[in-house]
């Protein structure tokens, strides 16, 4: 059985788990502006709730290829709001920022959950989720937001992001992050084309021999528009449930998706599935 630690409580991820996305941007590739104000968000997140996520992650800034940074105060604005009301209704809430002065307020308001797209490579962000004693996503993103798309490179893509995810991890724990409060993010669609997304999914299995939970995040991704000639993000979420689905066979502990509902299903049927075959095999 592993234990997720983050701020206040626990997430047991014996059975996989879904974290549920709120974008409180005006520039979000899947969903910009549907959720710009913090009403909207908040129905939006409980929503979701009721769908059946187990965590439902907060952003401001959009991270989609080509993104311009926002400013903290901005971004402050957008999530702070937010974050204290779903806090205060008992919501385990992540904050999806690279920035450590946002991702403190909104551990103060009620957070319980760094994601963090650039794998924690401030050292301030480091010091911050020590100091609360927060959940950690690591992911692993090539370059920035706004360059990563140029021209992503790897010796062998599946090698190259376990090395990273593996040391940046390591680098959390030296500095006071247990092992425990740690999951770690392949980062799909972050620097990646679409021949290394599919070799990240398919050989998935890889990155939870690194001692650590695997979350996904292949929601809507633009790879999969281009594999299945799907130009609008929202009609992916069939294929995304397919894709989550497949990463919880091959290993991954949290999916984080837009289309909750049909995630759910979809990461039930196949948990349900290796269960069973796992029953089987004692016999």
């Amino acid at each position: 059985m592993t234990i997720w630690r983050l701020r206040t409580g626990t997430i047991d991820l014996a059975e996989p788990r879904v974290m549920g996305v709120v974008n409180i941007t005006p520039d979000s590739f899947s969903d910009g502006g549907h959720h710009a104000d913090p009403d909207t968000a908040i129905s939006h997140a409980l929503r979701l709730v009721a769908e059946g996520a187990d965590i439902i992650d907060v952003g401001g800034e959009s991270t989609r290829p080509g993104a311009q940074a926002v400013d903290i105060d901005d971004e402050l604005a957008r999530t702070i709001p937010v974050i204290t009301e779903l806090a205060s209704k008992g919501v385990v809430v992540s904050v999806d920022t690279m920035k450590p002065e946002v991702a403190r307020v909104a551990l103060e308001s009620g957070a319980e959950i760094v994601n963090d797209v650039s794998g924690a490579r401030a050292p301030e962000m480091r010091r911050v989720v020590s100091d609360f004693g927060s959940g950690l996503v690591v992911m692993h993103m090539q370059g920035e937001p706004r360059t990563m798309q140029d021209n992503p490179t790897y010796d062998d893509v599946v090698e190259d992001v376990a090395r990273y995810l593996s040391d940046r991890a390591e680098l959390c724990v030296t500095e006071g992050i247990p092992t425990d409060r740690i999951v770690v993010d392949p980062g799909f669609g972050f620097g990646k084309t679409v021949s290394h997304n599919l070799a990240l999914l398919e050989r998935l299995g890889h990155f939870t021999g690194l001692g650590y939970p695997v979350m996904v995040g292949i929601s809507r991704k633009g790879f999969l528009g281009q594999v299945a000639d799907l130009k609008d993000a929202a009609a992916r979420d069939p294929l995304s449930a397919v894709s989550s689905a497949l990463a919880v066979e091959r290993g991954a502990s949290v999916v984080r998706v837009h289309d909750v509902a049909g995630s759910v299903a979809a990461t039930r049927l196949v948990a349900a599935m290796v269960r069973a075959g796992s029953q089987e095999e004692q016999f």
